[in-house]
C-alpha cells in the first residue's frame, strides 16, 4: 500500500528539516459556515496537518475551554455529516493538506462504523483520533480504517507505561499524539525539557513520528517543543480565539490565521538553530 498523505507529510517535512504545526479547532465552532474558511485560514498561517473536533456533548478529555467550543458547534446545527461535509468542501481546492477527525465513539456508531470510515474516506479525511478508543479495543472500526488507507493516531501520556507504550507504538499510524500534561485540555504549564526527555525515551518503543500536543499557547512554546518532538499540536488557544470572536465569526479565520503565524516562524528558527 502506498504512503498515506500524512506519513508524506511528515517525511517530507522531516527531508527538509522541518518540524509538522498541527492546529486543533472544532468543527463548526462558532459556527458551520466558518469551518471551510477556517482550514483554508490554518494552511495559509504555516499548518501542515490540521485536526478537526468532532463536537461532542461529552468530551470529558477536553478542558472547559474545548468543551465550550464543541457547545457552540453542537448549538450553531454541527453534527458529524457536515463535518465531513466540510472536509469535502475543503479537498475541492486543497488536494495535499492532511486532515484528522478528533473526537470520541459515541458519534461514530451511531453513525455506524463502517458507514463512518467509508465516507470519512470519501470525504477526503485521512486519520482518525478517538480519545476513548485504545489500541486494544481495536476491532471492525480499525479493520474497516485501515482497509480504507485511514491511519489510525494514538495517544500517549507522561505516565504510560513502557510495555503499553510498545503496544500503542505499534497501533498507531501516521503520528503518534503525546500528550505532554496530565489532567485536560488547556491544563498546567509545559516543561519543555521535561517534553524532550520523554520524547526521546519514547522513541526506543515508538517509530512513528511523535507530535505533542496539551499546554502549546505561545510561540515561543511551539519553538521549544519543536526541537524534540516531529510535530507541535496547538489547540486550546486557537479555540479560545473562536470564543472571544464567537459573535463576529466571519474574523475567526484571519484571527487564528495570525496565532498560527509567529508559532510557524517560531518554529522553523529554533530548528533551523538546532540543525
Amino acid at each position: 500500500m502506498s504512503k498515506s498523505r500524512i506519513a508524506r507529510r511528515m517525511a517530507d517535512l522531516k527531508a527538509r528539516g522541518r518540524k509538522a504545526l498541527i492546529p486543533y479547532v472544532v468543527a463548526g465552532d462558532p459556527t458551520p459556515e466558518v469551518t471551510v474558511p477556517l482550514m483554508h485560514a490554518m494552511v495559509a498561517g504555516g499548518a501542515d496537518i490540521l485536526e478537526l473536533g468532532i463536537p461532542f456533548s461529552d468530551p470529558f478529555a477536553d478542558g472547559p475551554v474545548n468543551q465550550r467550543g464543541a457547545e457552540r458547534a453542537i448549538a450553531s446545527g454541527m453534527t458529524l455529516p457536515g463535518v465531513l461535509q466540510a472536509v469535502a468542501e475543503f479537498r475541492r481546492t486543497d488536494s495535499e493538506t492532511p486532515v484528522v477527525l478528533m473526537g470520541y465513539l459515541n458519534p461514530v456508531i451511531a453513525m455506524g462504523e463502517q458507514a463512518f470510515c467509508q465516507q470519512a474516506s470519501a470525504a477526503g479525511v485521512d486519520g482518525l483520533l478517538l480519545v476513548d478508543m485504545p489500541p486494544e479495543e481495536e476491532g471492525g472500526l480499525v479493520a474497516e480504517a485501515k482497509s480504507l488507507g485511514l491511519d489510525m493516531i494514538y495517544l500517549a501520556a507522561p505516565t504510560t507505561t513502557d510495555a503499553r507504550l510498545a503496544i500503542i507504538g505499534q497501533a498507531t499510524s501516521g503520528y503518534l499524539y503525546y500528550v505532554s500534561l496530565k489532567g485536560v485540555t488547556g491544563s498546567s504549564k509545559l516543561n519543555p525539557a521535561e517534553v524532550a526527555a520523554k520524547v526521546e525515551a519514547m522513541r526506543v518503543h515508538v517509530s512513528a513520528p511523535i507530535c505533542v500536543g496539551f499546554g502549546i499557547r505561545t510561540p515561543d512554546d511551539a519553538a521549544r517543543v519543536a526541537v524534540a518532538a516531529d510535530g507541535v499540536i496547538v489547540g486550546t488557544v486557537l479555540v479560545s480565539a473562536a470564543e472571544a470572536l464567537a459573535n463576529r465569526p466571519a474574523e475567526v479565520p484571519a484571527a487564528i490565521q495570525g496565532l498560527l503565524q509567529p508559532m510557524r516562524d517560531a518554529m522553523d528558527q529554533a530548528t533551523a538553530m538546532d540543525a
